[in-house]
């Protein structure tokens, strides 16, 4: 490929790479190592929330795959793609599923690129979030994508890096305006509601060098699936959503992070 090698700026922490810092990954700075031990230091087993999010979203996926017969993924906010990403899981039960990554990370781009040179059902698109319909006319312009036959959308850890004043909720309206009829919106989240650690983690997760966002209560996270009919066990606890025998059991971040899969009729 041509392209020149993506600009990254060392300076500030990438939420990507302190993601897979808190996976136990490699692709992290010490910036990035810095914004984790913020939140370390208000909950220190904030590691499992991550993984809790991989497990919940390894399950989405195979049940978007197994059960509900979706062969088009598009993955927005993605994330480092190391082991067990998207395409892995959707592969290992149907190789023809499309898999496409959305990110506007320039080390998570450099690294989905990398998906294309041996797969060619996976594609990346250089897009932002906050730009929805800007966002969707790229990936509907690929030709691995058809915008007109089911499709299922992945919101994972994502939309809490949105502020109020980006509008999420217009957002994710806009996004529920695109799936076609029987596509799926998958949506994990930070909880905002009765755990004393919710407030203080927040803190650290605005002021700790990540920068944006916020974790949102129940109320606000059912709006997200208005319109679309929730798969059960509907919008729970992310470990609560469908558990199997490799769901961790007992976490004591289990009542900070949310998980539910909605189906437009």
């Amino acid at each position: 490929m041509d392209e020149q090698p993506p600009a990254v700026d060392l300076s500030r922490a990438s939420v990507a790479r302190v993601y897979d810092h808190l996976l136990g990954g490699k692709e992290h700075l010490d910036v990035d190592r810095r914004a984790a031990d913020a939140m370390r230091n208000v909950v220190p087993e904030v590691g499992e929330i991550a993984k809790d999010n991989r497990s919940f979203l390894r399950r989405g996926v195979s049940y978007l795959v197994r059960e509900a017969g979706i062969r088009q993924i598009v993955d927005i906010g993605s994330g480092l793609p190391g082991g067990g990403n998207v395409s892995e899981v959707a592969h290992a039960i149907d190789p023809d599923v499309h898999v496409v990554y959305v990110d506007n990370d320039a080390v998570v781009l450099a690294h989905a690129r990398a998906l294309l040179a041996t797969n060619e059902r996976t594609a990346v698109v250089t897009a932002d979030l906050r730009r929805p319909d800007s966002l969707f006319e790229e990936v509907s312009a690929l030709e691995i994508f058809d915008p007109d036959a089911p499709f299922a959308v992945l919101l994972s850890g994502v939309v809490h890096h949105l502020s109020d004043d980006d509008d999420p909720d217009a957002i994710v309206a806009a996004i529920r305006r695109r799936l076609s009829p029987g596509s799926h919106l998958l949506l994990s989240h930070f909880l905002y509601d009765d755990d004393s650690r919710a407030y203080a983690l927040e803190r650290a997760f605005l002021h700790g060098g990540l920068g944006s966002g916020r974790f949102r209560t129940w109320k606000e996270l059912h709006g997200y699936f208005t319109g679309l009919e929730l798969v059960p066990p509907g919008l729970v606890y992310a470990n609560d959503w469908r558990p199997d025998r490799t769901t961790p059991a007992g976490s004591p971040v289990r009542t900070l992070h949310v998980g539910g899969i909605g189906r437009k009729p």
